[in-house]
């Protein structure tokens, strides 16, 4: 699994702005990809989503209807609180390797960008195709 990065930040010809990015390096732990949505800005902020107080969940008792009584098991419902969620700057300092969504050309020639984030702001940044 990997995880999106929608840049505003002009990269340059090659990485246009506003493109599309994937990536393995943002989460810490060996993750490798949640399949989460970043965003960085125009000025180089790294920005990431959270839904809290987005959604409650309530039991489903045994006496409604669907109470799933063979498994006994997932019987709650997830229920919108009318909240959105909200992007907040992720404060990583560490270097991530970035690289187009979709590429129509040969793996070795995959533009591919090294990123040098402090505390969610990006220092520089360098290209790392065909390394």
């Amino acid at each position: 699994m990997f995880d999106y990065l929608r840049s505003s930040y002009d990269f340059g010809e090659q990485f246009t702005a506003k493109t599309v990015f994937q990536t393995k390096d943002i989460e810490y732990g060996g993750l490798g990809g949640t399949m989460t949505d970043y965003w960085l800005d125009p000025a180089g902020r790294l920005w990431c989503p959270h839904y809290r107080d987005t959604h409650t969940f309530e039991e489903i008792p045994e006496d409604d209807e669907r109470y799933n009584d063979k498994t006994r098991f997932l019987n709650f419902e997830w229920i919108p609180t009318g909240k959105h969620g909200k992007y907040t700057l992720h404060e990583i300092t560490k270097y991530i390797e970035i690289y187009p969504a979709e590429w129509k050309g040969k793996w070795e020639d995959w533009p591919r960008l090294r990123l040098h984030f402090k505390r969610g702001i990006m220092q520089d940044y360098e290209n790392i195709t065909g390394r």
